[in-house]
């Protein structure tokens, strides 16, 4: 059975002249020619995988590459779906904001934390409120000092186009 492999060379792909033969049960079977190695391989019905190809003489191991790629598949699959994607969550203000709303946008900040991911913050000016961004910029350092205890800022508040900008991040001994 010839299987092809971009990251490993089996069976008839192997050409060096000798090579270290492992077993299929790990225990060493020595240096041999490749044309032995593979017959060996091919009496247990199992395939002839080059492992270590830097190495002197190149080491193969003998095995069912079919149920390895699928073992390698599964664990992969496995490590993808255990993996904790972190997203970015946005949390508007306003610069007339009210101190209940302001509490609320915080409670919502700790909330996006303890699941794991980042908050940008950011303050849309409309009109006549692009002309005052040092108010903008404090209500900006009152967010990150309420979220102190949390959260700690990444990006500090930065005015871009129409909107000023902070981005924030959980702590990391939470």
């Amino acid at each position: 059975m010839t299987i092809s492999s971009k990251e490993f060379s089996i069976n008839e792909e192997i050409r060096e002249k000798e090579v270290r033969v492992i077993g299929n049960d790990g225990t060493q079977l020595g240096i041999m020619s490749s044309r032995e190695a593979l017959a060996l391989a091919e009496e247990q019905d199992l395939d002839l995988v080059m492992v270590g190809a830097n190495a002197n003489p190149p080491t193969c191991k003998i095995m069912d590459y079919g149920k390895y790629k699928f073992e390698q598949a599964k664990k992969e699959k496995e490590n993808r779906k255990n993996q904790k994607t972190v997203e970015t969550k946005e949390i508007r203000l306003s610069l007339n904001i009210d101190t209940n709303d302001f509490n609320t946008k915080v409670n919502h900040a700790a909330r996006f934390f303890k699941e794991g991911n980042k908050v940008k913050v950011s303050i849309r000016f409309r009109g006549r409120e692009l002309g005052h961004p040092e108010i903008g910029l404090e209500i900006m350092s009152r967010f990150a000092d309420a979220v102190a205890e949390i959260g700690t800022v990444e990006k500090p508040a930065k005015m871009e186009g129409r909107s000023m900008l902070m981005f924030l991040v959980p702590k990391s001994g939470k």
